[in-house]
């Protein structure tokens, strides 16, 4: 299983930007996606996920209401759509993806990570 993630960008306080992570290789339904973050001298973070059957959302508390994450089962992608962005939503963004449909908001759940893509948010 591989992903990649694109998307990322510069763009100003209030704006949005879509990022995308493109799965390939072999997976069933029964896995969850979801995205992280991490800033600068700081722990990765959950941000928002979903599950590949039934399509359940969750998201941190944080970007709740701005932030959509969302799929395309016959593309394989994923996507999160960040609406009403702020400085402190800085940071670069990683897609990744387990086995098993439950969302865990801890990182180390997760078995496949993409590369990162840097989404800066100016003031």
């Amino acid at each position: 299983v591989q992903l990649q993630a694109y998307g990322g960008g510069l763009v100003q306080a209030g704006g949005s930007l879509r990022l995308s992570c493109v799965v390939s290789g072999r997976y069933s339904n029964d896995a969850g996606s979801a995205w992280f973050r991490q800033a600068p001298g700081k722990e990765r973070e959950f941000v928002a996920g979903i599950r590949w059957s039934g399509g359940n959302t969750y998201y941190a508390d944080s970007v709740k209401g701005r932030f959509t994450i969302s799929k395309n089962s016959a593309k394989n992608t994923v996507y999160l759509q960040m609406n009403s962005l702020k400085p402190e939503d800085t940071a670069t963004y990683y897609c990744a993806l387990r086995w098993g449909s439950t969302i865990h908001e801890a990182a180390q759940r997760y078995q496949y990570w993409g590369r990162g893509t840097l989404v800066t948010v100016s003031s």
